[in-house]
């Protein structure tokens, strides 16, 4: 972890050393340009800092902001180190500016040709309002920035905090598997627990005699009782079954083939097909497999016809 700071240190102080350099090179072209435009000495040894102080602003505004104003941040870094470059091209095509503040050329003349040398002369005279402007819009947005909270972490890390989603038993990836049948195992017959109990003979019970016969009851009549709808219990008529036949393996893939023929492969699923074509989710996930797996040869075959 030690040597992980140290190397980041290093290689901070590296790029901090880089770009010393590389502003003490432009600083020449900056302050030549400047007081060719008409910057008094004072103003030309400044003018350096209006345009690659600002690059050094964007560049650390980018690596704090967020979303729309990092992407106007790099905007703006992007825009200056164009700049920067272009003032540095023409400070080496003209000779006459090698000087001391660029007094060996013509006050406000960069270019012999009239429109290159007032879009010249319109870059390096905009360059410092343009740094009033953006770097202040830079430092507004970087003082008013709020970092993202960071979520805290729970007190049990190994709970997951994904939520799960229920699925149709016709979207598995997998097929249902058989059911698994256990060993029969065969279990002895129950036997009466007093089998080896020995049995007493029984008392004589006295003999009785036959009672006189009873007098007949007079039949009354009674009103007939209603009859209420009983519910059907036991197998069902066949009149009630339904009459739709059952479908064959092959004439279930062909209804899967003309439903499934305009959809895309994304929306090719065992539920859709089983909606589709009212079928149970086995048949639809079977279904969808052979359908998916045409397609892919399929389109195996048109790659192939069309390489050759």
């Amino acid at each position: 972890m030690n040597l992980h700071r140290k190397g980041r240190a290093a290689l901070v102080l590296a790029l901090v050393a880089v770009v010393g350099m590389a502003f003490r090179v432009s600083w020449n072209a900056l302050r030549d340009i400047a007081g060719a435009v008409g910057a008094d000495d004072t103003a030309a040894m400044l003018y350096p800092f209006v345009v690659d102080g600002l690059m050094a602003l964007a560049l650390i505004a980018t690596l704090v902001l967020a979303d729309r104003d990092r992407t106007f941040a790099l905007r703006v870094l992007g825009a200056y180190t164009v700049a920067s470059l272009v003032l540095n091209y023409v400070h080496g095509l003209v000779p006459e500016l090698h000087g001391e503040g660029g007094v060996k050329v013509d006050w406000t003349r960069l270019a012999d040709w009239d429109p290159a040398n007032w879009a010249l002369v319109l870059l390096a005279t905009s360059l410092p309002v343009g740094s009033i402007y953006f770097g202040s819009d830079l430092v507004a947005k970087v003082l008013h920035h709020r970092p993202a909270p960071i979520p805290a972490v729970g007190t049990n890390a190994e709970k997951s905090t994904e939520t799960t989603m229920k699925r149709s038993t016709a979207d598995l990836p997998v097929s249902t598997p058989a059911p698994i049948i256990p060993n029969a195992v065969a279990l002895p017959r129950p036997v009466a627990v007093g089998f080896l109990k020995s049995t007493l003979p029984a008392k004589p019970s006295p003999s009785i005699a036959p009672a006189a016969p009873a007098a007949p009851i007079e039949r009354r009549a009674v009103a007939a009782e209603s009859t209420r709808p009983r519910r059907a219990t036991g197998r069902v008529p066949q009149v009630a079954k339904s009459t739709r036949p059952k479908r064959t393996p092959d004439q279930l893939l062909a209804e899967a083939r003309k439903a499934t023929a305009d959809w895309p492969d994304a929306k090719v699923t065992g539920e859709g097909i089983r909606r589709a074509i009212h079928t149970s989710p086995v048949n639809a996930r079977s279904l969808r497999d052979t359908i998916l797996a045409e397609r892919a040869a399929t389109a195996a075959a048109s790659a192939e016809a069309v390489a050759s």
